[in-house]
């Protein structure tokens, strides 16, 4: 291939760059929104929850207990959500009734805590529960979303709101209806999908600005180490001992 043929992969990453780009131009506002809630739970003592079906269950965990993440952060993990044991199966139980109130039960959410849910489509009924449930505890919620998927007449029917229409603070991912960001010469699918590095990018801007808020009010925040790194089993031990990292 030559130097002026167009190439997908860099096409994509030409993509990615521009939608985290846009992030800063774009969806500002409704990220410092989401830095202050962070921040507001975490001085308060509160907590973080996150929460994400199928391959957003992966932004959940993209929070949780990694060198210079939070260390309030509590992810909904379920694993007939996830896709390793069967992907149908994670399919037809995010689509399903009432899970997300068996979900709560089993992982309590209190006032002053933070919820935040990603979900591309944000059409399926276990993340628009959820979303509805806390929001009658009076926690605020955070969307992470593509509003071009959400809004288009392509996208798959649903009974309840969609997620952007229910959060407190919705950010937009900017993605390509379906997700899938390429489309190459000679074949019929598009690939490459972009909501999970857009989205981990969004995650940890919300949390550099939690933090550097936090510092600015004189509140020191518990951050992990990298466990790779001299000493950072120890800095670690204190908080997996008072179980944080659960």
């Amino acid at each position: 291939m030559s130097r002026d043929a167009r190439s997908s992969g860099r096409e994509f990453l030409a993509i990615a760059r521009q939608l985290i780009e846009r992030l800063e131009l774009e969806e500002w506002e409704n990220i410092s929104a989401a830095a202050v809630c962070v921040a507001d739970a975490l001085e308060g003592g509160h907590s973080i929850h996150a929460f994400g079906t199928g391959h957003s269950h992966m932004l959940a965990e993209e929070l949780f207990y990694r060198a210079g993440g939070l260390v309030q952060v509590k992810p909904i993990l379920f694993e007939g959500l996830m896709l390793h044991a069967s992907a149908p199966l994670s399919t037809s139980l995010e689509r399903l009734d009432g899970l997300a109130a068996a979900l709560l039960k089993d992982h309590p959410i209190a006032l002053g805590d933070v919820l935040i849910v990603a979900s591309n489509s944000g059409s399926n009924a276990v993340t628009s529960e959820l979303v509805q449930l806390v929001k009658e505890l009076g926690v605020t919620s955070i969307a992470l979303t593509s509003l071009h998927h959400a809004m288009s007449t392509s996208a798959r029917s649903t009974k309840l709101p969609r997620l952007h229409e229910l959060a407190d603070i919705v950010i937009d991912n900017g993605g390509a209806v379906g997700d899938a960001a390429i489309a190459v010469d000679g074949f019929d699918k598009r690939i490459a999908p972009t909501s999970t590095i857009v989205g981990a990018a969004i995650l940890n801007t919300i949390v550099a600005e939690a933090v550097q808020l936090l510092i600015e009010r004189g509140v020191r925040p518990e951050v992990y180490s990298s466990s790779n790194l001299d000493g950072g089993d120890k800095a670690n031990a204190n908080y997996v001992a008072k179980g944080l990292a659960r």
